[in-house]
């Protein structure tokens, strides 16, 4: 195929007004953010939304990222809410979250769960419903709460069937994620102390990034109530409760928790959280007055083996690239989730990303991974970012998923 800018050079001035004409009408067709907003994330059982149910969490975020645009809500067709603890991802809570946000009956709502991506994998199937033709105006969302015990109550290996054990694969998704990170290390020869290198690099970036408030536009204040020893507590919530000043030799100290590297110093957080992304058409966009963050370029899946479950980046980010027809040096910024150290230098280093580029405020160690929530936060966290490099800059949100997958999203942002 002849390149479009070649072929371009030799078109009659005709066939240039024609061939601009065309471009400029099909990227009304473009799916862009219109706006990402995220609670601060609470440190599991002892932060600031420990009491608080993530419907709580949710509502606060779906009102918001249409209220910051002054958008209408009723304008949102439908809403999809990630989730991967609450029985039935939490579909029947989500409506109601809804509803306490201001949204009509007639804006429709569903809950998906895949796992970590569950936040992204919201983003993604709005966007896809949108480029469709199938809704105008969408929500993609996720929320997390794993400081209250809200899962159903079944031991996961009573319930499953018999034929599982007989599997390898199938065992092995059951396998606990920390020693799926301990195969990782193994497998890639990934050493302690460049574990702990990375937790602390995580921590100093995440440090840094609140304290100069690069968080704060898109973190919406949540008012909620604390139980202490002293009684019930009201509490304004603005700030991610996670980075923490740490030291190498600090961290050096940490007992693995799964009999190899993984500490709780180079892993992410037990987390709580929420996160909503407002999409549509450029076209309805500029008809509605609305500004735009950036375009949705593409988004990919990829399976791995269970038992290195953490690789999922390395492989989900190449069809990714290659549907944007991009490669890893246009990126300007990849938020990488940071499950555990292990997988995110596996997933970099195999990819020969460049360790500036990756989460420049920090990841899951220090931020947290609340888990529904951490795709569509991501969204937020890179937009703000790109927003203040200025120009019109790539990124790419992408993280591993349980069981053995990975998901990448690539965006383009618009300022």
């Amino acid at each position: 195929h002849i390149p479009f800018v070649s072929r371009f050079h030799h078109m009659s001035a005709q066939r240039r007004l024609d061939a601009v004409t065309s471009a400029l009408s099909n990227a009304g067709e473009d799916v862009v953010i219109v706006n990402a907003v995220r609670t601060a994330i609470g440190k599991g059982g002892r932060g600031s939304f420990k009491d608080t149910h993530p419907l709580d969490l949710l509502a606060p975020c779906l009102k918001a990222v249409v209220e910051r645009v002054n958008m209408p809500a009723q304008l949102v067709d439908d809403i999809v809410v990630g989730n991967v603890r609450m029985p039935g991802a939490g579909a029947g809570q989500w409506r109601m979250a809804s509803f306490l946000a201001g949204f009509p009956e007639t804006t429709t709502i569903r809950a998906v769960n895949r796992q970590c991506s569950s936040g992204l994998q919201a983003v993604a199937d709005i966007a896809a419903a949108i480029h469709a033709g199938f809704i105008q105006v969408g929500i993609g969302a996720g929320v997390e709460s794993m400081s209250l015990k809200l899962t159903e109550g079944n031991d996961p290996k009573v319930a499953l069937s018999p034929a599982v054990l007989k599997n390898s694969d199938a065992k092995d998704c059951i396998l606990a994620m920390g020693t799926t990170s301990e195969n990782v290390a193994k497998k890639y020869n990934i050493g302690r102390e460049q574990q702990d290198k990375f937790g602390f690099e995580s921590y100093q970036k995440a440090n840094a990034a609140r304290a100069a408030g690069k968080f704060t536009n898109e973190i919406v204040p949540v008012t909620t109530t604390v139980q202490t020893k002293d009684g019930e507590k009201t509490v304004t919530v603005t700030a991610d409760e996670g980075p923490r000043p740490t030291t190498m030799e600090g961290l050096a100290k940490l007992k693995p928790a799964f009999g190899g590297f993984s500490t709780a110093g180079n892993s992410s957080q037990v987390s709580d959280g929420a996160a909503a992304v407002l999409l549509m058409k450029r076209k309805t966009a500029q008809q509605l007055g609305l500004p735009i963050m950036g375009k949705i370029l593409s988004f990919a899946t990829a399976g791995v083996p269970p038992a290195i479950m953490g690789v999922g980046p390395a492989y989900a980010i190449p069809p990714a690239l290659q549907k944007a027809g991009l490669s890893v040096s246009d990126i300007e910024v990849f938020e990488i989730n940071e499950a555990f150290a292990s997988q995110a230098i596996m997933s970099i280093e195999h990819l020969n990303i460049p360790y500036e580029k990756v989460n420049p405020n920090g990841g899951a160690i220090a931020l947290g991974h609340p888990l529904g929530c951490t795709g569509a936060r991501q969204v937020a966290t890179l937009m703000n970012e790109l927003h203040r490099r200025g120009g019109k800059k790539y990124g790419v949100i992408s993280m591993c998923i349980g069981t053995g997958m990975g998901a990448a999203m690539v965006i383009q942002s618009e300022k």
